[in-house]
């Protein structure tokens, strides 16, 4: 029972991931009192939440620093499992409605004067950015001259993980938003193609590292690898394995529950367009 929760026990503490751990629970909280909402989302967003801070803020982040399939299965969590849940669970009513009214008014002005930052969310929501950086930063953490420098200071490490999860956010909330278009980004069809689309190169890059005989990533030999049968092919047959199939069938789920959500859309439409032609 006592590994068991030293294993909670931050490796590498940060208050930032406190911070918003703290906020996002108190928020949730009370936005699901003042607007209910469903059992699934409310498990979607309970769960989703937890595995993102244990994934950062555990002893989880020491066995990802010596083990390469272990830090495959650590953002396979921040990148596409996590904010994949939280997205889905669709928490913005809740969370508008935890604060007060004078408060979002107050941050819906603000945002509006700030336009460097409005024309820099219209850069990285546009679909094909958003598909490249999604793409683009698994790629480029997975490159040996990166990963290894990635290990070896940890400013860098904490810049990995973080980058990861801030990104997987950006890609699923524009593929899984339940909305039309307008107010959503992405037009219904956009949603279906475009998790199919960064699924063919998470495909090749984890077939690559699976059939690879060659060790891409020397750092785990440095650090030292946490169990003493694993060998780096092994390491990288098992990594190789964890971005080649969990992954790609994240993005296989996700284009599923867009199709759904786009007969259901179509269908409200050709009701309202019945409404509207009735006497």
């Amino acid at each position: 029972m006592l590994a068991l929760l030293q294993f909670f026990v931050p490796w590498e503490p940060s208050p930032l991931a406190w911070l918003l751990a703290i906020a996002a629970i108190v928020l949730y909280w009370r936005g699901q009192r003042l607007r209910p909402v469903s059992r699934w989302r409310r498990a979607a967003w309970w769960i989703g939440l937890a595995l993102c801070y244990v994934a950062m803020q555990s002893r989880w982040d020491y066995f990802s620093e010596h083990a390469f399939f272990l830090q495959r299965l650590q953002h396979l969590v921040l990148h596409h499992l996590g904010p994949f849940l939280l997205v889905l669970a669709y928490p913005g009513p809740q969370l508008r409605a935890a604060l007060p009214l004078r408060w979002r008014v107050r941050c819906a002005r603000v945002l509006q004067h700030m336009v460097p930052l409005r024309w820099a969310m219209n850069v990285l929501l546009d679909p094909w950015v958003a598909a490249s950086l999604f793409v683009g930063v698994i790629a480029l953490w997975l490159y040996p001259p990166a990963q290894f420098v990635a290990m070896l200071d940890d400013r860098i490490y904490r810049l990995m993980n973080w980058s990861m999860l801030l990104d997987g956010f950006l890609f699923w909330w524009l593929v899984l938003d339940p909305r039309a278009k307008p107010p959503a980004r992405l037009s219904p069809g956009m949603r279906v193609v475009l998790p199919l689309l960064v699924a063919l190169p998470q495909i090749m890059m984890g077939a690559f590292i699976t059939f690879t005989g060659e060790d891409l990533y020397p750092a785990f030999e440095v650090c030292g690898r946490v169990f003493p049968w694993l060998t780096f092919q092994t390491d990288q047959y098992l990594g190789g394995l964890i971005i080649w199939i969990p992954a790609a069938m994240m993005s296989v789920i996700a284009a599923l529950l867009a199709m759904r959500r786009w007969t259901l859309l179509d269908a409200r439409r050709h009701l309202n367009a019945r409404r509207r032609a009735a006497p």
